[in-house]
């Protein structure tokens, strides 16, 4: 029996969700189209059958795992037995024709990749957001219903389309955001959703400032900031306020600079929220030590050139009594050093790595408000970074690379 076509330009679709999971799906093709279906279906849990005699390399990093079954050979009638639901996602319409018909003579609900009007089902434009999954039929325009899911997950992700979700927990939370950088962009997507549902925003000064100011009047934005050498919030406190509003009943949301476990006393919070009972989610962020030396043009290692890097707080200078730093080791590593929090202690900590083995003329690169409209990059070499920190006026924040790496750029 012939599919019967359905014009394309009829929006006369049943929008409905296929519960998949452990139920088998057969996807014939193993090209581009079929991994991007691939990809979805395994998400619904579905079992998948991959029938094909080539697939792509992601389809076969899939196979020895168990992600999914592939039959390395061309489509066969009877492929479909015991099948829910069936794609025909092969570069040969003959075949998809077969795999079509097959379909409709079983009763089973089978997308056409090739030709929407003789497919019996419509593959939505999809986005996920958590549990939440939004699907788009565009009356026959896939472009446009692909557009209007990005503007829908995009506003639920910046909180301009609001998710009236239930609480996760009836007493309120904590969830630590990492930041990134500084540039809002580079925040994560789950760190924005956070944001979104927050009714407290316990910030530093490092964390993205914009997004504070995309929040909602009635969110109250408590500020946390632990200036070098300056005015600081005591962890203690900060501590008490998570804890505090989280009883209240309050979603809070912890935001932070970089990454909340790099240097962040991210774990100090996290288990001040734990003995308290509070539920704590962690959402990492792009750390700056990385992030910031990249933005510059530095990646920290390089295929032939460097096979390690170290990060390593320099809020400290070598030989101070409370220094967990092992300098001296440090300054026998071949690779990258990044230094972090260390402006100040920078003319210590480059005599010491010349004093115990590393190259005067080691080039340095001191990365200066990274990711901000005020990125700043200074060149320089270990024998001469004293000098041009004090000529270049640098100032926190501001991370400092050491090795080979910073000479691949600028």
């Amino acid at each position: 029996m012939t599919p019967t076509p359905v014009p394309p330009e009829s929006g006369a679709v049943y929008p409905v969700g296929l519960r998949l999971r452990d139920r088998l799906v057969v996807v014939v093709g193993g090209g581009k189209v079929a991994h991007r279906r691939v990809a979805g279906l395994l998400e619904a849990r579905a079992r998948v059958t991959v029938v094909s005699p080539e697939v792509t390399p992601a389809l076969e990093a899939l196979v020895g795992p168990g992600a999914l079954t592939w039959q390395p050979r061309r489509y066969e009638p009877g492929d479909l037995e015991g099948a829910w639901y069936a794609v025909a996602a092969t570069d040969d319409p003959a075949v998809n024709a077969a795999v079509a018909e097959e379909a409709e003579r079983a009763r089973i609900f089978c997308a056409r990749a090739d030709d929407r009007a003789a497919s019996s089902v419509w593959t939505p434009a999809i986005g996920r957001q958590g549990d939440l999954v939004i699907g788009v039929h565009g009356g026959g325009d896939p472009q446009r219903a692909i557009g209007v899911r990005d503007a829908v997950v995009a506003g639920l992700t910046d909180g301009s389309i609001r998710d009236r979700a239930a609480r996760p927990t009836p007493g309120g939370s904590v969830v630590l955001v990492g930041g990134g950088p500084g540039d809002p962009g580079l925040i994560t997507v789950r760190g924005r959703q956070a944001l979104a549902h927050a009714e407290v925003v316990v910030a530093d000064h490092l964390a993205p400032q914009s997004l504070l100011a995309s929040l909602p009047p009635e969110v109250e934005v408590i500020d946390a900031s632990k200036l070098p050498r300056g005015r600081s919030m005591a962890q203690e406190q900060i501590n008490d306020l998570l804890v505090t509003h989280a009883r209240a009943g309050r979603r809070v949301v912890r935001l932070k600079g970089g990454d909340p476990f790099v240097y962040g006393r991210g774990m100090e919070e996290l288990q001040a929220c734990a003995e308290a009972g509070i539920p704590v989610e962690v959402v990492p962020g792009i750390t700056s030590a990385i992030a910031v030396p990249a933005l510059a043009g530095i990646p920290v290692t390089h295929r032939g050139l460097t096979h390690e890097f170290v990060v390593v707080s320099g809020h400290l200078p070598p030989g101070h009594p409370q220094s967990l730093v092992d300098w001296t080791a440090l300054a026998r590593l071949r690779g990258t050093v990044v230094v972090l929090m260390g402006v100040d202690t920078a003319p210590a900590i480059a005599a010491t790595l010349v004093e115990h083995g590393r190259a005067p003329e080691t080039p340095v690169a001191i990365v200066s408000d990274g990711s901000t409209p005020t990125q700043r990059t200074v060149r320089t070499t270990l024998a001469d970074l004293p000098r041009t920190l004090t000529e270049h006026d640098v100032r926190p924040p501001a991370v400092w690379v050491v090795g080979e790496v910073v000479g691949l750029s600028g």
